[in-house]
């Protein structure tokens, strides 16, 4: 995101007659490809942003209605083409600091076939970040499938894990000559993954989580080993086992004791978890265990992130007793647990992926510890500073509303966010000497550096909250109206609308600057993403409203947030399209098996057949769905390719043929049966591809063709953009 906006009057064509818009912000600019520039902040910034979306609806809407052009909702030309958004998917897969305070971070291109670089901030200010690792790697780990925590840095050292072969490798980052040397066996293959490793300088190791296909592709084990750092290739040493599931190893300063998350099956680690603490001795075994959290059987909580300060204290994010996700204290002399601050508000995320870093210490002369920390209220992220002797939470005014990752160096803070207005992006927040207040807020990254010229397109996100089909329960989504500077339609006429049903199905939508929602909304089109009873983000109790009721749940509040938006008057009731990308792609099939709301459907790579999934799913989610689900019968009475006689819309289907979480039979069974039926269907297959696609090419052709899919089966206009249609069975 190179932002263009100004502390004057900026100006861009897009399409149209040239416009004008006015920054609320004080910005100071660098103009370098993958730098964005700095914020000074001067005075509340939700001020600032509000003055800056009102400045950008005036000058917006200072051309007269005459300048506009008339035309039908989705036939609007937007400059947001799709190599525009596929080229802007750049994903990050981390942040770290090394010995001289320089940001490292791990970034997927498109352009390389997703490939993930490692990348590091330049010595002197202005240059070009610098790729650390060679062309020949790639920083990834497919550890319980969605991987995540592939990376560490320590000083000048960095451990990875190479995607190609999941072998450990480490590389000096302050070297141009260095090369990766590989630190774990050869096992002839990507049998053995390693995850979420931390260094050990005691011992100079290093401690992660080993995930072993070996003896088992199906059920493989998982502990946490530990591996030397001499530059000996070794067979890793085993230091905690026998659970399911591990997660989050983390030394203390001394490398004297170590602090673990495990859960076992048939939980997922968000239902329930135990933090442990174990004692290292003199030969770096652990030799005495205590369980700090989560032994409790009268209590259910699922700890997390565990993380040790510098005065040796353990602080750990858990949900006990208030149903939310709140930070923690271990008092190791009483084994003690005090709560640090209590809110209503989620302090982390489920544990998809390894890696989550949701919370750090700043550095602190003083006795208390100073805690930066992301929380998420009401539909958006808030940052904030926590004194735990204080017992107080000051908030730091930054633009962005939805946070990730935060990791602190002295009076700085490294921030992964994003908001309404900015793509994902990596922030340098700079505090004043007291800590609760920023001074300074810089982007050093950004995953579409280039997408604020498009700014007078955006469509800025409403969080509205709705009733669902259960008494007094009301579920909550982010709808965005079609915006075009360019464009409107007749008075008559209201826009179709797209409603995406998001994916885990533990996990939630964000309203964000996402380029794949504006090129809808560019185009004319309503998008409204739902957080159905199911989602995080409110608490246990509403995450938990899923549980044995998977496909019921999600399917209806779906279906009442589009009657809501039907009923109030923003969207055409005859023109309700539905997508969603694995769980999400299941409720979308179930949405139009078993309801009859939505016009035409997309599903990528989503769940047909409940029941075929369970026996071929992975070990991480072997029970997941039987906890979702609930009885034999359900799985039956709940899969859309038992129900195919129910369909009677379009439907168009996307599969990545190596995915190993929602395998290609999935989609070809529900294609199959739907072509013999006579209904409109597609099937599209990416070979390469896994759960989820990367390919710029695939990301940039499965958006075009749910495009042209959705106006020629439903919308009764033609796109603007040139768009060779694939061929629909059953249509064409």
């Amino acid at each position: 995101m190179a932002l263009l906006a100004l502390t004057g009057f900026s100006r861009f064509t897009g399409g149209c007659s040239s416009f004008l818009y006015l920054s609320g912000l004080s910005l100071n600019f660098n103009h370098l490809p993958r730098f964005i520039g700095t914020v000074s902040i001067k005075g509340p910034l939700q001020q600032q942003q509000q003055s800056l979306n009102s400045r950008s609806r005036v000058m917006a809407s200072s051309s007269s209605a005459e300048e506009k052009v008339t035309a039908p909702y989705g036939s609007w030309k937007s400059p947001l083409t799709a190599d525009v958004v596929s080229g802007a998917e750049k994903r990050l897969g981390g942040i770290a600091v090394d010995g001289q305070g320089r940001l490292v971070w791990a970034e997927s291109r498109p352009t390389e076939s997703g490939r993930v670089v490692l990348v590091m901030e330049a010595e002197k200010s202005g240059e070009e970040p610098i790729d650390i690792i060679p062309k020949e790697f790639a920083v990834r780990t497919v550890a319980q499938e969605y991987g995540g925590g592939a990376f560490a840095v320590s000083g000048d050292i960095v451990v990875f894990s190479n995607y190609k072969d999941q072998r450990l490798y480490r590389q000096f980052i302050g070297s141009k000559d260095s090369f990766p040397v590989p630190l774990t066996p050869d096992y002839g293959g990507p049998v053995v993954r390693y995850a979420d490793g931390v260094f050990d300088s005691r011992f100079n190791r290093y401690v992660t989580v080993r995930e072993d296909h070996r003896e088992s592709s199906t059920n493989p084990t998982t502990t946490i080993v530990s591996i030397d750092l001499n530059g000996n290739i070794q067979e890793p040493k085993g230091l905690v086992g026998g659970n399911d599931f591990y997660a989050f190893p983390r030394m203390d300063q001394e490398g004297k004791r170590m602090a673990w998350i495990e859960w076992s099956h048939p939980n997922m680690h968000w239902d329930k978890a135990e933090l442990w603490v174990g004692y290292i001795s003199q030969d770096g075994g652990v030799c005495k265990r205590i369980c700090v959290a989560g032994g409790d059987g009268t209590m259910i909580e699922s700890p997390t992130e565990p993380k040790w300060s510098s005065k040796g204290e353990l602080f750990f994010i858990s949900d006990r007793k208030s149903g939310f996700w709140n930070l923690y204290k271990w008092i190791e002399h009483t084994d003690e647990v005090l709560v640090v601050y209590s809110l209503d508000a989620e302090f982390t995320r489920p544990l998809w992926v390894f890696g989550i870093n949701s919370y750090d210490f700043i550095h602190s002369p003083r006795e208390n510890n100073l805690i930066a920390c992301s929380y998420r209220k009401n539909g958006r992220s808030f940052l904030g500073i926590i004194d735990d002797v204080k017992n107080s939470i000051s908030i730091l005014d930054i633009p962005f509303t939805d946070i990730n990752n935060i990791i602190s160096w002295y009076h700085y803070l490294y921030i992964e966010g994003t908001s309404a207005i900015h793509p994902l992006s990596v922030a340098k927040v700079t505090l004043d000497e007291s800590k609760p207040r920023a001074v300074n807020f810089s982007i050093f990254w950004s995953a579409s550096p280039d997408s604020t010229k498009y700014k007078s397109y955006f469509s800025i996100p409403e969080l509205i909250e709705f009733p669902t089909g259960f008494a007094g329960q009301s579920a909550y989504a982010y709808f965005y109206p079609p915006s075009n500077p360019c464009y409107q339609a007749s008075q008559e006429e209201k826009p179709p609308l797209l409603l995406k049903s998001h994916g885990g199905p533990t996990a939630e939508s964000r309203g964000i600057l996402d380029l794949s929602v504006q090129y809808w909304t560019s185009r004319g089109w309503a998008f409204v993403d739902v957080n159905y009873g199911g989602s995080t983000g409110y608490g246990r109790e509403y995450r938990e409203r899923l549980l044995g009721r998977w496909g019921i749940v999600d399917v209806d509040d779906c279906c009442s947030c589009a009657r809501f938006l039907v009923d109030s008057g923003r969207v055409d009731g005859e023109r309700l399209c539905i997508t969603g990308r694995s769980a999400g792609g299941y409720t979308t099939l179930a949405a139009l098996a078993f309801k009859k709301v939505f016009k035409a459907g997309a599903s990528l790579y989503g769940v047909a057949d409940l029941t075929s999934l369970k026996a071929e799913t992975h070990k991480f989610e072997f029970h997941y769905i039987n906890n979702l689900v609930g009885s034999e019968g359900a799985f039956i009475e709940r899969s859309p390719i038992n129900f195919v006689d129910n369909f009677a819309c379009p439907v168009i289907l996307f599969q990545g043929l190596d995915d190993k979480v929602v395998p290609p039979d999935q989609a070809r069974k529900i294609y199959m049966a739907l072509k013999e039926k006579g209904v409109p269907v597609v099937l599209v297959e990416y070979e390469g591809e896994q759960h989820g696609f990367r390919k710029v090419e695939n990301i940039k052709f499965t958006l075009e063709q749910q495009m042209v899919f959705f106006a020629r089966l439903v919308g009764h206009f033609k796109v603007a953009d040139e768009i060779s249609p694939i061929k629909i069975d059953n249509f064409d």
